[in-house]
């Protein structure tokens, strides 16, 4: 590895959410339909949410701050088998990275009000990206193994902590 496979990243703001143990936090935001947070960004950031309000959803991207050591192979969620780490949304990953989609509800100055949160309290943002269905939208998409798991298993082992995340 050389120097310039090296990057460092600032916060640029933090995330709030009702979600304090990663074990019973939802695993995807499909589980957390409706649950709220806010996003704090630091203020010298303010000028960069200059038309973000006209977006139902936004990606936050953000630091997996609490996942633990990384590894190449993991038994995700929906599976006891194992798959390669980057074939999972497993957050024990080598750049511990994550990116959830939440609805974007109300910004307030720098407070950005959402809903849908799987992300855990005083989680790092290190990024907002607007979610756009022109761009992000695939409709000849697969999604791997994944594709073998049926909708009521996802729903049992999505569950987590009781909640009904609903229709897939």
């Amino acid at each position: 590895m050389s120097a310039q496979d090296e990057f460092h990243f600032r916060a640029i703001g933090v995330i709030h959410s009702p979600h304090v143990d990663p074990a019973r936090t939802p695993i995807q935001p499909v589980f957390a339909r409706g649950i709220p947070g806010r996003v704090e960004l630091w203020e010298q950031y303010a000028e960069g949410l200059k038309d973000l309000e006209r977006f139902s959803h936004i990606h936050l991207i953000y630091v997996l701050h609490r996942a633990g050591a990384a590894e190449l192979r993991v038994k995700p969620f929906l599976e006891d088998v194992e798959h390669g780490v980057f074939a999972t949304r497993s957050p024990a990953r080598p750049n511990p990275i994550g990116v959830s989609l939440v609805r974007l509800v109300r910004i307030d100055r720098t407070t950005l009000h959402v809903e849908d949160v799987d992300i855990l309290d005083g989680t790092p943002l290190l990024d907002i990206k607007p979610y756009s269905p022109r761009f992000d939208v695939r409709k000849a998409a697969r999604s791997g193994w994944m594709e073998r798991v049926d909708d009521k298993q996802v729903l049992d082992r999505g569950r987590r902590a009781g909640r009904d995340p609903g229709e897939l």
